[in-house]
């Protein structure tokens, strides 16, 4: 048995062809993980190559869009400028009628005479406007200014007691109102009208007292004079 181990141990470890056979296999494997290496490599590299070249071309895309962007910013700013311009240049062409006293956007027409607000709404009815509604602080200081006397203004309650309408149907939201009014004295006072003190402030009335009136209309719905 000894000598028997001895030659397989003398064979495995001294026969030439054996060794050449693991040499052999051991440089294949070698030579197949360096295959391997290289390729992942060059992969590798192609992949970079790749992301580096989307990379710029995503950068250059989306300059040209900021570029893209900004022009049209710039042009519906200029485009904007002159639509403002050409609607200031229309407005300034817009004139009222004589008589009338142009303020803003709209046109004023003070009465003349005195008559209930029902009448006076019919007047500017007639003439294709409505008794005026005060819609901004600049409004009621313009109208401080044109009234000197108690005039109607285009403001009731007729339809539900305490819910203050315009003519034109908007609520009330801008409120003038003189101390300790409105107080629906007597029960029938249904109409408001700007007082003659200094600061224009508004009362309610009856409305069948007789008051001057004022009316109002934009230029567009005027006839030019």
């Amino acid at each position: 048995m000894e000598e028997i181990y001895v030659n397989t141990k003398y064979l495995k470890s001294d026969n030439p062809t054996y060794s050449r056979n693991r040499t052999g296999q051991r440089s294949s494997k070698s030579s197949s993980y360096l295959v391997i290496i290289l390729s992942l490599s060059l992969l590798s590299v192609f992949l970079l190559a790749g992301l580096i070249t989307l990379g710029f071309l995503l950068s250059h895309r989306l300059s040209s869009m900021t570029e893209e962007r900004d022009l049209l910013q710039a042009n519906l700013t200029e485009k904007t400028k002159e639509f403002e311009g050409l609607h200031f240049l229309f407005n300034q062409s817009q004139k009222c009628p004589a008589g009338w006293t142009r303020f803003n956007h709209s046109c004023y027409l003070l009465s003349e005479s005195s008559a209930s607000w029902d009448a006076a709404r019919k007047d500017c009815r007639d003439r294709g406007t409505d008794l005026v509604v005060i819609d901004s602080p600049e409004e009621q200081t313009f109208l401080s200014a044109v009234t000197n006397e108690h005039t109607w203004i285009g403001l009731n309650d007729k339809e539900q007691e305490g819910t203050w309408r315009w003519v034109d149907g908007t609520p009330l939201n801008l409120m003038y109102w003189a101390e300790a009014q409105p107080d629906d004295g007597g029960g029938k006072e249904d109409c408001v009208h700007v007082r003659n003190d200094k600061k224009k402030s508004w009362n309610d009335l009856s409305c069948a007292a007789s008051l001057k009136w004022i009316c109002e209309k934009t230029p567009n719905h005027c006839t030019v004079s």
